[in-house]
């Protein structure tokens, strides 16, 4: 390439002085009128007769444009060489990269194939397994009972309608209907309602209703109204807060108990005020909570979807002061029953033994207060039925018992054990429904229900 170059050079600049080395030249010495000595050089143009004038620029641009233009070319040369090197070069290395490439997914796809083909293999030989399997359960009677079957028909009269002389099979199921006075008819796994308001005798086994599917699920409420008021909702209607996070204000509706076991919220209530844990309650068309970080109860209408009243609860503690032995700022709990409306809190006074005052459902003023003998961080959760408070000794412990009883209508109280379970081993939330008999409780992200069952009253 460079030889091709330099002989163009050689060729574009030997043009003009071959053209020059044709015509005559003449060289002229003379002196000057100063005196100094003058050397002139003159050759013929060739193409003109005559100068058109007496400067040579002319001849010096034409030398310039022709130099411009070899400069030109040659970059262009040198530009293509290297070009072309790069350019080879970048190609040889993409080829090899599109190689590398294309081996690799040839091979991954010759491993899926490997792969695909041993699943195969292994279906093949399930298949033929089963197929002789088939084959021998068809080729083997079924075992009849004829003997035990037979014995049973001859022992029967031919009046039977279970009798039937050609066809084994056949059995008619006979019952015996009995009237049963409406009165007598209890609500299935509520045989206990016909019963008194006494003490508390025993719990049942924990009944899963409905898992949490996410974190702020751990904790939270969920209850019926035990006395619905108004057209909208009634005693099937579940309602539901999750009590993780900062900001708690979403109240879940579902229309029973079928369509809060699947998930599916009928509406979704947002809350004036943010709720402070795992304290609230239904009653009588209202939710009743603790506003967070405050002392302020807070009821809110169902119906209207409003705030309907909001009030102190004197000196008690919140946030953290006087909570219940797991923490979760329960401060504050409020409970309801055949008995009315409570409220479960401790104060500086009562030095953190558990403080119970029922309260009035419309001004949630307080009505009249006890101060029991048991501190509220000793239990795990607490709750009333029948105007007697009951204190739960664990939240952790499978089996814990319910270990303590104050009842409000004497002032007395005494330590009890009933059993009681806490099968997920993170019982945050237990509520009494009176018109259920059942403790409504949130175990470790599940939403489970106890049979309740009480003693008659003294």
């Amino acid at each position: 390439m460079w030889l091709q170059v330099s002989l163009l050079c050689l060729f574009y600049l030997s043009v003009p002085s071959q053209s020059q080395a044709q015509q005559r030249a003449s060289l002229y010495r003379s002196n000057d009128p100063t005196g100094q000595c003058h050397y002139t050089f003159t050759v013929a143009s060739p193409d003109e007769t005559s100068c058109p004038g007496g400067s040579a620029k002319p001849e010096i641009d034409g030398v310039l444009s022709r130099l411009t233009l070899l400069e030109a070319l040659v970059s262009r040369l040198i530009a293509g060489v290297d070009g072309g090197a790069a350019s080879e070069a970048g190609n040889e290395e993409g080829l090899r990269e599109a190689y590398s490439q294309v081996t690799g997914e040839k091979n991954q796809l010759q491993q899926d194939k490997e792969r695909l083909n041993r699943q195969v293999r292994e279906l093949q030989k399930r298949l033929e397994e089963l197929s002789r399997e088939a084959e021998d359960l068809r080729s083997k009677p079924c075992l009849q009972t004829h003997t035990s079957e037979g014995a049973q028909r001859e022992n029967r009269p031919a009046s039977d309608p279970a009798y039937d002389s050609g066809n084994g099979a056949y059995q008619e199921m006979k019952a015996e209907v009995t009237e049963v006075p409406a009165s007598h008819l209890i609500p299935d796994g509520n045989h206990n309602l016909t019963g008194g308001c006494g003490e508390v005798l025993s719990v049942g086994d924990p009944v899963l209703h409905r898992k949490a599917d996410s974190i702020t699920g751990k904790y939270g409420v969920w209850l019926q109204d035990p006395e619905p008021q108004g057209p909208y909702y009634s005693n099937k209607t579940v309602w539901r807060i999750d009590a993780v996070g900062k900001d708690v204000r979403q109240l879940f509706a579902y229309e029973d108990m079928e369509q809060f076991s699947r998930g599916f919220p009928m509406k979704v209530l947002v809350l004036p005020e943010p709720v402070e844990s795992t304290g609230a309650t239904l009653y009588q068309g209202s939710l009743y909570y603790q506003r967070r970080r405050s002392r302020t109860l807070i009821r809110y209408d169902l119906a209207s979807e409003t705030l309907a009243t909001r009030a102190e609860l004197p000196h008690a503690g919140f946030h953290g002061q006087h909570p219940y032995s797991w923490g979760g700022y329960t401060d504050i709990d409020l409970a309801a029953d055949e008995q009315g409306l409570w409220a479960i809190y401790s104060t500086s006074k009562a030095k953190g033994a558990i403080v119970i005052s029922q309260l009035d459902p419309k001004s949630l003023e307080v009505k009249k207060s006890w101060e029991t003998n048991i501190r509220k961080n000793t239990v795990a959760n607490a709750f009333v039925a029948c105007g007697r408070l009951y204190t739960v000794s664990s939240y952790t412990a499978p089996n814990t018992t319910i270990n303590y009883m104050f009842d409000t209508a004497t002032g007395e109280s005494k330590a009890i054990s009933v059993p009681f379970k806490n099968k997920y081993r993170y019982n945050s939330m237990v509520d009494y429904n009176h018109a259920q008999r059942k403790l409504y409780a949130w175990d470790n992200f599940h939403m489970i229900t106890y049979d309740v069952r009480l003693g008659r009253a003294s």
